[in-house]
């Protein structure tokens, strides 16, 4: 076992992530680390398919993630309405 840890070590490890976390909470935790545990691996098989330029092996995979878009340019800002500040000036004038 890594780091040298036997029963009573294990025991007390188990009794404190139980105290952290709550019996309630662990499932969630659980699920999470095996989300991103399973995004990891598809993604290293990735990398290894693109290194050998083959197709990525993960794209029909259940629950790969997709690759981000690039992002979309937005439309310019509408030229702010010189009125406003025309009104503004005038009071501050006054």
């Amino acid at each position: 076992m890594p780091f040298n840890l036997r029963g009573p070590e294990l025991l007390i490890l188990v009794l404190i992530i139980l105290l952290l976390f709550g019996a309630k909470r662990l499932p969630d935790v659980a699920r999470g680390l095996g989300r991103s545990l399973r995004i990891l691996k598809s993604e290293t098989k990735d990398l290894h398919a693109a290194d050998g330029d083959a197709a990525p092996a993960s794209a029909d995979a259940p629950g790969a993630v997709e690759a981000a878009a690039p992002p979309a340019s937005l439309p310019p800002a509408p030229a702010a309405d010189p009125a406003p500040a025309k009104a503004q000036a005038e009071r501050a004038e006054s």
